[in-house]
């Protein structure tokens, strides 16, 4: 695949230029080499971004539904037909297979497409009046949105913020992470190309401090969505609380995979490896804690590991490819410190635990899928996101004892569930604190269905038809339909 990367400009309000701000150096983990290196935005870029959104997005939020969604459908088709190329840019900059890059950019497309639909068909409400007027709900877009996405799976992620924000009549100025900076200027491009006018978009690379904090605490940015870490959540609320600002939070996950001893053994082992170890590991949905029933612990456990062990751990342009590089070697030695927590706990590494052999990995940001068993639910290794391919295995009794230990931790993003009596799933779903749970499969996701967590996993909802209301504000208009004066004003 013959791809070359773009120059070093970044897209400030519809205008291509350079940034002035820090350097930023894209790397290909999976080899240890450079992508390219781009000047990221300033404090003064932002500003600029800024200035021309507030000019752009009147206009933008006067067109009717269907006009903004007419612009809209055209990005997936750009999209669509860039997939290969888009597909390359992430896979270098993430050292994602090639085969998830293209399913991240068609999730994409697919998103955009979903939104521009909803954006024609979110119909307003005439409300039942309680007396001589007429009563209706309407909404107006916010303004000005910032969105903030995380390196591990850039161009869906930017979709899931953009598309609705815009559809909904908003600017939208987006902060790639510092890893991973290159795809959401990709997108601009396309965006640029499908019609979008300028200054409803901006791609503002940088770091937190320089351009995340400023737009966070921009007195014209009206929402601030994110993706990311929890501790940066955290700050990025208590900002948000000072300006009474709104805020969407999808931050980090410790989520809990149940297996019941009458499950699918094989449908269990295949949703159970894909849940953690694909992308990696690195997803904020990852089943990182696997609770087995006692009575199949010790086969099912034995079986896993087998499988684990045939996973194919290799470069990320290998069709052959299920685990690839870590996005960075800094990352990789994360994922290797908490490798060796579990050790120090006590933990009993059933496979993995250490970094792959071999000459083809030797430049790699690579580690072994790693399984760990030994530990109690209470153990720092069961309690902490370590954002990497490895699985904490445990032991349960019954149904209360797993909604216990399932729900004794500070995040609520996913589970997984497997068991083949339906009514028994239902129990667990709804007893077990998530925004998501998955029976007797796992991963799956669907534009049209709401995406968020509870507690340390965040605040707010992504997707769905409410996914555009999240970018706008609610108006109740009343009106008189009686024709006389208020009998309260008596005047002789």
């Amino acid at each position: 695949m013959e791809q070359t990367f773009r120059d070093d400009l970044i897209f400030v309000g519809g205008t291509w230029q350079q940034g002035r701000g820090a350097q930023i150096t894209s790397r290909f983990a999976a080899e240890g080499s450079v992508n390219t290196t781009l000047t990221g935005a300033s404090a003064e870029d932002v500003e600029t971004a800024i200035a021309r959104a507030r000019d752009a997005q009147p206009a933008w939020a006067a067109l009717k539904p269907h006009e903004r969604a007419t612009v809209l459908h055209k990005i997936p088709e750009g999209i669509t037909a860039n997939i290969e190329r888009i597909a390359w840019v992430q896979s270098r900059d993430t050292s994602k297979t090639l085969g998830e890059t293209r399913a991240l950019a068609t999730s994409a497309a697919a998103t955009f497409r979903y939104f521009a639909a909803v954006a024609e068909t979110a119909d307003e409400l005439l409300t039942v009046p309680r007396g001589d007027y007429t009563t209706a709900s309407i909404h107006e877009p916010l303004g000005l949105v910032a969105a903030i996405t995380p390196w591990n799976s850039p161009i869906a992620s930017d979709a899931q913020k953009v598309a609705p924000a815009l559809a909904a009549g908003n600017a939208v100025l987006l902060k790639p992470a510092s890893w991973s900076p290159l795809v959401a200027l990709e997108l601009a491009r396309i965006a640029e190309e499908a019609g979008l006018p300028a200054g409803l978009l901006s791609v503002l690379p940088g770091s937190g401090r320089e351009v995340g904090n400023l737009l966070v605490e921009h007195r014209d940015i009206a929402k601030v969505s994110f993706t990311g870490g929890t501790s940066t959540g955290r700050r990025l609320a208590h900002s948000a609380a000072d300006k009474l600002m709104p805020v969407s939070l999808e931050l980090g996950g410790k989520s809990p995979t149940i297996v019941f001893d009458d499950c699918d053994t094989d449908l269990a082992i295949a949703g159970i490896l894909f849940g953690i170890f694909s992308s990696s590991g690195q997803s904020c949905i990852a089943g990182s804690r696997l609770f087995v029933q006692r009575s199949i612990y010790d086969e099912f456990v034995a079986r896993l590991v087998e499988a684990t062990k045939a996973l194919k751990v290799g470069h990320p342009f290998d069709p052959a490819t299920q685990v690839s590089s870590l996005v960075h070697a800094e990352h990789r030695d994360s994922v290797a410190r908490y490798v060796e927590i579990a050790r120090e706990e006590g933990g009993e590494i059933l496979c993995g635990g250490a970094a792959p052999e071999g000459a083809e990995y030797a430049d790699g940001a690579y580690y072994l899928p790693t399984i760990i068993a030994g530990l109690e639910n209470t153990a720092q290794t069961c309690r902490e996101e370590i954002f990497g391919p490895v699985l904490v295995v445990m032991p349960f009794d019954d149904e209360a004892d797993v909604i216990a230990q399932g729900n004794d931790n500070d995040y609520g993003l996913a589970c997984g569930i497997w068991s083949s009596d339906h009514r028994r799933c239902q129990r667990i779903a709804r007893a077990i604190r998530a925004g998501t749970v998955w029976i007797n499969t796992y991963k799956q996701f669907s534009i049209s269905t709401p995406f968020g967590g509870d507690g340390n996993s965040g605040m707010g909802r992504e997707k769905g038809r409410d996914g555009l209301r999240a970018y706008q504000r609610q108006k109740s208009i009343y009106e008189d339909m009686s024709g006389q004066p208020h009998p309260w004003a008596r005047w002789p």
